[in-house]
């Protein structure tokens, strides 16, 4: 099989060769509830797990469920989502239950259960994400099965993913991974609301574009997760900038996982042909989801950059936010459209002394030498 084969279709799932290390994420919804943990249905999936662990694939868990599983213990009114406070002592009190859960199930196959429990900062600080991308893979290497859950506890609301979802396609980006699998209370993307009469599952979509983005519904249907179907949309785009397929299915039925593999009820997101799996650095970078600033940049630059150049200043026409050399930065056309994400050379300033200034001019407005670029190409990502 060639080196640059990708999967397809949603069967290649299960491939071994097309796809060795697959990550799954489990919603609230599914783990939990009104009378507590949904033992009998985990216990299958987790065989299911096993299943493709005997395939050869690498399997990685993004499991919620922590804050609801801690709000029936506490007692907490909202599902423990009252407040940012009972959210998180929700998480604090669910998360032990959580991770023993998934210990003992998996470790009736005979597998090991490793958690993690990340934070937005995790995965946005360079550093702090080759820490992540390491431990993953050494305990991959190591034959375990990670369980990954976001860290509810300390989290903020200015410093969290807000959903599984997104975290999902993140550690799936860190994880070197070839596919995501969400498992949800959905089949999949609708061309419009599922409630609506002639509603059509979508089987296929490649990239997500805004005819696609407007098919989907903000809400959750279950009332106890984070996140709707945008979120999951949000999930495929940041899956694509590494070259990662991703698939909704239904999980609140038997056998999940061969229900969307087998059975192929589910939407598979892949990434379009102009995705060629991205240089690990490059995907952290175009899947950040918090940057310290904006450069708007003219039509010309735009053309440039879509041909591979790097970004000048004499294409700049504004600079937003506050920002220091080498921050992650937004770089927007006229009309406001996001088109790439990069580390940027200069500080805020500096970028707005030089602003549409040609590159002769840069020594004598900064008083030193300049870089060749204010974003380079190899620190820059199309979004």
């Amino acid at each position: 099989m060639p080196k640059n084969a990708r999967l397809s279709s949603l069967a290649d799932l299960a491939d071994a060769k097309l796809c060795p290390r697959l990550v799954i994420k489990v919603g609230s919804a599914l783990l939990v509830d009104k009378e507590g943990p949904r033992r009998a249905w985990l216990t299958d999936l987790v065989a299911e797990i096993a299943q493709a662990k005997k395939r050869g694939q690498d399997v990685i868990v993004v499991s919620s469920g922590a804050i609801a599983l801690g709000a029936r213990k506490l007692k907490l009114d909202k599902g423990g989502r009252g407040s940012l406070a009972d959210a998180q002592a929700a998480a604090a009190v669910g998360q032990i239950a959580l991770s023993g859960l998934w210990a003992e199930l998996l470790g009736a196959h005979g597998l090991t259960a490793a958690q993690l429990l990340l934070t937005l900062e995790d995965l946005e600080d360079r550093r702090r994400y080759l820490n992540a991308t390491a431990t993953l893979t050494r305990l991959l290497d190591a034959g375990a099965v990670p369980v990954i859950n976001e860290n509810d506890s300390v989290a903020t609301q200015e410093i969290r993913f807000g959903d599984n979802d997104r975290l999902a396609a993140r550690v799936a980006q860190a994880a070197r991974a070839d596919a995501v699998l969400l498992l949800s209370d959905v089949d999949g993307l609708y061309d419009r609301h599922p409630s609506e009469r002639g509603a059509q599952l979508l089987p296929v979509v490649t990239g997500v574009t805004d005819e696609i983005r407007a098919m989907a519904s903000p809400v959750s249907g279950s009332g106890m997760g984070s996140g709707g179907m945008i979120s999951k949309l949000q999930a495929a785009e940041i899956a694509e900038l590494a070259g990662i397929a991703l698939a909704i299915g239904n999980g609140t039925k038997d056998k999940p996982i061969a229900r969307v593999i087998e059975q192929g009820i589910a939407t598979l997101f892949l990434p379009r042909a102009s995705r060629a799996r991205s240089a690990a650095r490059k995907a952290w970078l175009g899947g950040r989801l918090r940057l310290k600033g904006t450069l708007v940049v003219d039509a010309g630059a735009v053309r440039a950059l879509g041909e591979g150049a790097s970004l000048l200043a004499a294409g700049i026409t504004a600079v937003e936010g506050q920002f220091q050399r080498g921050d992650a930065v937004a770089i927007k056309a006229q009309d406001g459209m996001v088109i790439a994400h990069g580390l940027c050379e200069y500080d805020a300033g500096e970028c707005a002394s030089l602003l549409g200034r040609q590159s002769a001019e840069h020594a004598a407005i900064l008083g030193y030498a300049p870089r060749p670029a204010i974003v380079h190409r190899d620190q820059l990502v199309m979004v």
